[in-house]
């Protein structure tokens, strides 16, 4: 494909990678950039719908960058039509944040039972203390306890997950307050600096595709978005 026959290129994306995609796009590379709500992970079947809709809503055949990994199958069964999609291959938006695959599986070896934080789960109120309030409210505190063991008495670690030192220092007390309530579980407290690499190199293939390696889903008009294309 020749540079004048080249697909516009439209953004949709989890707001939890804004503030690098923002900081990394050159301007003029995306004709339309949307940033859906941090909330959606949360159920994933509206995540399907939601994202559907947005990709159909663009008119012109184009380049669809989706911000998002397959998170708990969100993307699972989501359908091309005219245009092209290109999603980073991670199963969740925690490999995007760490900077890479090979960052993630570093971590998940060293603790596999770590449940991360950042700073849009943070605001969303994903995180356990907030789910705990809300179970406590719908069933009651026995019920709530219960329910919130059996989900959460295998992780041995809570990792805060930021790219600066100044988001470090806003969303610390949020977080320390999240780790102390999962001390219950024994869950020590970490803080990791991110990387925006991974997020740097989708950028670098959504304005060439070709630059397109294993990293990278790239699902062609027509095609579908399936959980087997994120397994390696």
């Amino acid at each position: 494909m020749s540079p004048s026959e080249k697909l516009p290129v439209v953004v949709i994306a989890c707001q939890v990678l804004q503030d690098m995609l923002e900081r990394l796009m050159p301007e003029g590379l995306a004709k339309q950039v949307t940033f859906m709500d941090y909330g959606l992970h949360r159920v994933p079947n509206k995540m399907t719908w939601t994202l559907q809709d947005a990709i159909d809503s663009v008119e012109e055949p184009s380049l669809i960058v989706l911000g998002y990994g397959l998170c708990g199958n969100g993307l699972n069964g989501i359908k091309a039509g005219k245009h092209t999609l290109l999603v980073p291959r991670a199963d969740d938006c925690i490999a995007i944040l760490l900077g890479s695959r090979q960052a993630y599986i570093r971590e998940f070896e060293a603790v596999p039972g770590t449940y991360y934080l950042s700073k849009g789960w943070l605001e969303s109120g994903s995180h356990p203390l907030k789910e705990y309030e809300e179970y406590v409210e719908k069933y009651g505190p026995d019920d709530a306890k219960w329910i919130m063991d059996q989900q959460y008495q295998h992780y041995e670690r809570l990792v805060l997950v930021v790219h600066s030192q100044s988001d470090l220092e806003k969303y610390r007390p949020q977080a320390q307050e999240v780790a102390r309530f999962c001390e219950r579980w024994g869950m020590r407290y970490e803080e990791i600096l991110g990387s925006d690499d991974y997020v740097r190199r989708l950028v670098e293939v959504a304005a060439a595709l070709d630059k397109a390696d294993s990293d990278f889903v790239v699902i062609p008009p027509g095609g579908e978005i399936r959980q087997d294309q994120f397994i390696r």
